[in-house]
């Protein structure tokens, strides 16, 4: 049996893909930041290099 241990964000234009450890739980879905989790509302990316997600 295999574990899932990491997932892509949970924000649509979102690319990273997020240990399910560190992830930032929001309505029972990883975000891999907290803009992301937040829905973007300072209109910022979540930061990490190649992602263009807003």
């Amino acid at each position: 049996m295999t574990t899932v241990t990491q997932m892509k964000c949970a924000c649509e234009s979102c690319l990273c893909i997020v240990s399910l450890e560190d992830a930032i739980q929001k309505d029972g879905k990883p975000y891999c930041s907290e803009a992301c989790a937040n829905g973007h509302t300072s209109g910022s990316g979540c930061g990490h290099s190649g992602c263009g997600c807003n």
